[in-house]
């Protein structure tokens, strides 16, 4: 944020600030915002006062014994530098009164509201002030209790008012952003507890134990991805509802906030109004060839986080730091490849396994990124030399699912056809993730920019490959779920029919929801969590709050 861009300072922004220093921090200077049911709710608790009605007359021409009762009216002072949207305006003549509306029940103390509530309701009394107005005192509306409390504006109250906007306007031009609350009750019930990681955040700065880490977000999304496939397919939205139709008529309709995500495979049709509906409410939208390849995005404004962009691409740039992160990424892969073969591996493959976890140690001190590389290669090639041992075989007798090591561009058997395709899923997913967080997918680490190729996705993918892309194919082949019929032959090329890619996409969504203990944190969340947890701790690494990337590694 540039200094003339922050010269006016929201009244709510001071209300976060004295709650919590951190959650102003992210909501104003890194645009984050996030709903959850109390911002819900207060968002219905507002309907009445959000909407402009009523008049408020200058001081001027104010009538003295008309009363006042004015809406939602913007205010702002360059001398105090706060600006504010009040939600109701009352009184007589020039004396009036902001009234400000929580949701929230009155806390039992003596003045009667929170602190937080208080400056940000004295800071809209003073910018009536400012404007010509008289007023003495705002009033707080606490919805649940159905309670007005009145905040006598003192000079006290007005001093510390001014004095947070001081505070928030000098930590906006530092750019450093607060320190978590600690073991606060507070971050239980706030919104951007999944952006901000409090407790993660603490533990890895060493300002906790692993005991005080609490999982204070749901474990799984309340959204699902859509997935769409058969050609001719139209989408189109009704109000709320998404249809899918076929030749015009509805083949399935879903609720907008039951999306998480639109995936397209091939010709399917999407209308303007459906592209826009979904871009409003951070929906990507996400194409993918017929067989799989996931070609682009839809999405909607860039996020806010420029800082973080900024901080990117400074890393991106410079090649030491570029390095330990990507051995950091690099080593992951090894040591969860490493962690899979042993665990479904039936005989005692020792002497791969002793290879990659000297391969993964050698990865944590490559000297450069060429090392590193070769280092990745000769682990894959011990790895895919047994990953064709872990697999029990697909139709009796077939001998469809022999598997000879990794191919890619064509895939020259069933296996690679699954593998790629699930990479191609994975990478979207980590492309959407790293968007949602703030990142510019394409700039990466450890692979290089080039056109189209969302690297820092494929960066974040390494150390999930074979937890949640080739952990599938196990699932996928082993419990007999896929089998000849779902695949297609031409030439040497092997490819997934339209049946073959429902399956896998069903495997992995069972993946991707599937419960793991966070090895660092010791909570349950789902595997989609995680990828968003791991970005967002790779996001704390670059602003400097934690001192290293820890890879997502199972035990």
């Amino acid at each position: 944020m540039h200094a003339e861009d922050i010269l006016l300072v929201p009244a709510r922004i001071l209300n976060e600030y004295v709650y919590c220093p951190r959650l102003a921090y992210l909501e104003w200077v890194q645009g984050e915002f996030r709903e959850n049911v109390d911002v819900v709710e207060g968002k219905l608790e507002h309907r009445r006062v959000d909407e402009e009605r009523g008049e408020l007359p200058t001081p001027e021409e104010a009538d003295p014994e008309r009363p006042v009762a004015a809406r939602s009216v913007l205010l702002s002072s360059d001398r105090l530098g706060i600006i504010a949207r009040i939600d109701l305006i009352e009184g007589e003549g020039n004396r009036v009164s902001p009234v400000d509306y929580k949701r929230g029940r009155a806390p039992d103390l003596p003045e009667g509201a929170w602190e937080a509530d208080r400056v940000q309701v004295c800071a809209q009394a003073l910018l009536l002030r400012e404007n010509g107005y008289r007023c003495d005192e705002g009033v707080v509306y606490y919805c649940e209790s159905r309670r007005r409390v009145a905040v006598p504006v003192t000079e006290e109250l007005t001093t510390r008012c001014l004095a947070v906007a001081e505070e928030v306007r000098r930590m906006a031009r530092e750019g450093t952003i607060p320190p978590p609350l600690v073991n606060s009750p507070k971050c239980i019930r706030c919104s951007l507890a999944p952006i901000c990681l409090p407790d993660e955040v603490s533990l890895l700065r060493g300002a906790v134990g692993e005991e005080d880490v609490r999982r204070i977000f749901p474990a799984r999304d309340d959204a699902a991805p859509l997935y769409l496939q058969t050609q001719g397919l139209s989408v189109g939205i009704r109000g709320e509802r998404v249809e899918i139709r076929e030749g015009g008529s509805l083949m399935r309709d879903a609720r907008l906030l039951d999306i998480s995500q639109v995936s397209l495979f091939g010709n399917i049709q999407i209308t303007t109004q459906a592209v826009r509906a979904f871009l409003d409410r951070g929906i990507p939208v996400c194409y993918f060839s017929m067989g799989g390849w996931f070609q682009g995005w839809s999405q909607g404004l860039v996020h806010k986080n420029v800082e973080l962009r900024r901080l990117q691409y400074a890393r991106a740039a410079d090649p030491e730091a570029r390095l330990a992160l990507a051995r950091r990424f690099v080593a992951g892969k090894i040591r969860n490849s490493r962690t899979l073969l042993r665990r479904n591996h039936a005989g005692d493959p020792a002497a791969a396994l002793a290879e990659l976890a000297r391969l993964a140690e050698a990865a944590e001190k490559a000297a450069n990124l060429e090392t590193l590389l070769g280092l990745e290669g000769a682990a894959a090639r011990t790895y895919f030399a047994h990953f064709g041992e872990l697999l029990q075989g697909g139709d009796p007798g077939c001998r469809t699912f022999d598997f000879n090591g990794r191919s890619r561009r064509p895939p020259t058997d069933p296996v690679n056809a699954v593998l790629s395709f699930l990479y191609s899923v994975l990478a979207k997913e980590l492309t959407v993730t790293t968007m949602t967080v703030g990142f510019d997918p394409l700039m990466g680490f450890y692979h290089q920019p080039r056109y189209g190729r969302p690297a820092l996705a494929l960066d974040l993918m390494e150390e999930f490959r074979p937890l949640i892309a080739e952990s599938t194919v196990l699932t996928l082949i082993n419990r007999k779920e896929i089998g000849s019929s779902d695949f297609l032959r031409r030439g040497n090329a092997w490819a997934l029919t339209e049946n073959g890619r429902k399956a896998v996409l069903r495997a992995y969504e069972r993946r991707m929801d599937d419960l793991v203990t966070h090895p660092r944190f010791g909570y349950q969340v789902s595997y989609r969590r995680v990828l968003e947890v791991q970005a967002r701790l790779l996001g704390r690494v670059l602003t400097g709050e934690i001192p290293e990337y820890v890879a997502f590694e199972t035990r």
